[in-house]
């Protein structure tokens, strides 16, 4: 009787611990069954490891792997000196009716590329079945690309000019004058192509080799263009200049009139700084010899000088004094490559000694005043590199540095109001970049 009792009672204890029981069954049998998967996992990941660290394995993956060829590819293409596009599209090694079909379009289309040295054109091509290109981008400059599709809908080619996106910002800097303009420029970080632009601007007023003294300063606001990247790729307009030479300024405006067809740099009262001819057509050169008798220093003897000689290094480039239509671009016996421009029924120039002529420079071409036509040598008679430089006025050498030129146009009527708020607006962005510098 006792034991039953005993027994109802036990059965009734474990029967309350039932739950517990079996919880702490189920967490042995799980930690049993993990041990076992870990142990399994670990095995076969040895396994594993062994299969791809095997030699023979990973040569046919690699023999494999670098037999393919990925179905698209962009090609980055850096043009050499002298090279057709077909002779480009030749080095892709494209099919022949591919090559003809990019050809026959362009020719279709009558669309003009002008290639040159090292010019970066890009071309992006799918390698499914046979080579196509499905896009060319050619720059057309620095702020525009020319673009190539190919429509797969339509199963032709399509052409468009794209423009590149990029910021403007407006830059300013000043400096004094130490040893000359280009190296206190470069000091201050400003770009080559802005001193040019700036010297050109100045060279109907200024010579910067005899006018410029120690501690003349300039100050110049300027446009700048980068790009995505934040690389700057164009430079702008000189939107305010200021030359102080021995305490004087000469401060200068940009003003631009659609209307009108205005783009130039005027003087507070609304002068325009250009005159017919620029003072000097070189940068940075040394006057060497002036107008006047000398002895010659290849002849020996004594004859007139009938032109200014500038001293500068081969390269060195040489820009017409003032627009006008080429009557020469060759060989001038002793005067060696040299180019003859005709201004008006007044005035003619003459450059010569050239180590070579500019692109596109020959008989019957027109100019603008500033631009390139040639760069310094030594060829002909001469004795090292210098530009010889002539001014002819009605079909007489004259002393190009004596010489005294009509002022340009003067700003008057609805110009000389929009030129004044132009100058005020100026004046306002100049004074915003200064304070952000300080």
């Amino acid at each position: 009787m006792i034991n039953n009792i005993l027994k109802n009672s036990f059965y009734q204890k474990i029967k309350g611990f039932k739950s517990y029981i079996v919880l702490i069954f189920l967490l042995i049998f799980s930690i049993i069954i993990v041990s076992i998967y870990d142990r399994f996992k670990s095995d076969q990941i040895k396994n594993l490891e062994n299969i791809f660290q095997n030699i023979y394995l990973q040569k046919t993956i690699k023999s494999i792997s670098s037999s393919l060829e990925p179905r698209f590819e962009k090609i980055n293409y850096s043009i050499n000196a002298g090279e057709t596009f077909e002779g480009i599209l030749n080095e892709l090694k494209l099919g022949q009716n591919q090559i003809n079909r990019v050809l026959n379009f362009i020719s279709k289309k009558k669309i003009k590329l002008n290639l040159y040295a090292n010019q970066k054109i890009t071309f992006e091509i799918d390698n499914l079945n046979t080579k196509k290109i499905i896009n060319i981008t050619i720059p057309i400059n620095k702020k525009k690309d020319l673009i190539i599709s190919y429509n797969n809908e339509e199963n032709s080619y399509y052409s468009l000019e794209l423009n590149k996106e990029l910021t403007l910002n407006r830059i300013y800097k000043e400096n004094f004058i130490k040893n000359s303009l280009y190296k206190s420029a470069v000091d201050k970080k400003i770009d080559p192509n802005i001193i040019v632009q700036f010297a050109q601007i100045y060279g109907f007023e200024v010579d910067f080799q005899r006018d410029i003294r120690k501690n003349d300063s300039f100050q110049i606001v300027y446009e700048e263009f980068k790009n995505d990247e934040n690389k700057t790729v164009d430079f702008g307009n000189i939107l305010y200049a200021n030359l102080i030479l021995q305490g004087k300024s000469l401060e200068l405006y940009y003003f631009k009139s659609e209307k009108d067809k205005i783009s130039d740099h005027f003087e507070s009262n609304g002068q325009s700084i250009k005159k017919t001819l620029m003072k000097t057509p070189i940068n940075g050169a040394r006057l060497s010899s002036g107008y006047g008798n000398r002895k010659h220093p290849i002849l020996g003897y004594t004859k007139l000088h009938t032109g200014t000689d500038f001293a500068a290094p081969t390269g060195t480039p040489i820009m017409a004094s003032g627009s006008g239509k080429i009557l020469k671009a060759g060989w001038c016996g002793g005067g060696g490559n040299c180019v003859k421009i005709r201004h008006n029924s007044t005035y003619s120039t003459v450059y010569a000694h050239m180590s070579k002529f500019a692109r596109g420079i020959k008989k019957g071409v027109r100019v603008t005043q500033g631009q390139i036509i040639g760069y310094v040598g030594s060829t002909g008679m001469s004795t090292g590199p210098h530009l010889h430089y002539e001014v002819i006025k009605n079909g007489k050498k004259i002393n190009s540095q004596t010489l005294k030129l009509p002022s340009g146009k003067k700003l008057k009527g609805q110009n000389r109001e929009d030129f004044e708020l132009a100058k005020i607006k100026i004046n306002v962005l100049k004074s915003e970049l200064i304070n952000k510098q300080n």
